[in-house]
């Protein structure tokens, strides 16, 4: 099992990754079409297309944290696997959402700009599942 010992922290770094650059790809393309048609807010719209970009930091943290666990011996190697599977696909999955998310608040902010901090806030409650993951995460390692 020795050479598999860091697939789990492999798994939760790639998901996360995956998901982000789905979510922000999404919110970028809205991004894009609605910068095309109005003349301000642009920086918000960019912003809240990185917005998805976040859970890329909550797996690369993880998956250090994982590595050092195995490598200490308090984490065993399957153990990293389900951690880093199941928590990488939370990460991926609010990632993706996210940017989903994010695609609509850039649509309906372009034509209503008062609601931009009300679109923030939706991204927030979809940001929370994952930190949630993330902080579940730790308890496991730990």
């Amino acid at each position: 099992m020795e050479g598999y010992s860091m697939v789990g922290p492999a798994v939760v770094l790639g998901l996360g990754c995956i998901g982000s650059a789905i979510g922000c790809g999404i919110a970028g393309m809205a991004s894009h079409a609605v910068m095309s048609r109005v003349e301000e807010n642009h920086g918000t719209f960019i912003g809240m297309s990185a917005v998805a970009a976040s859970q890329s930091i909550y797996a690369f943290v993880l998956m250090l944290l994982m590595k050092n666990a195995i490598v200490a011996g308090s984490l065993t190697p399957i153990g990293g696997l389900g951690i880093g599977l199941f928590i990488g696909l939370a990460l991926m999955v609010s990632s993706i959402y996210q940017g989903m998310c994010a695609a609509t608040a850039i649509q309906a902010s372009s034509k209503q700009p008062a609601i931009i901090g009300k679109c923030f806030a939706a991204l927030g409650i979809v940001e929370s599942f994952s930190l949630f993951a993330f902080v579940f995460a730790l308890l496991l390692i730990s």
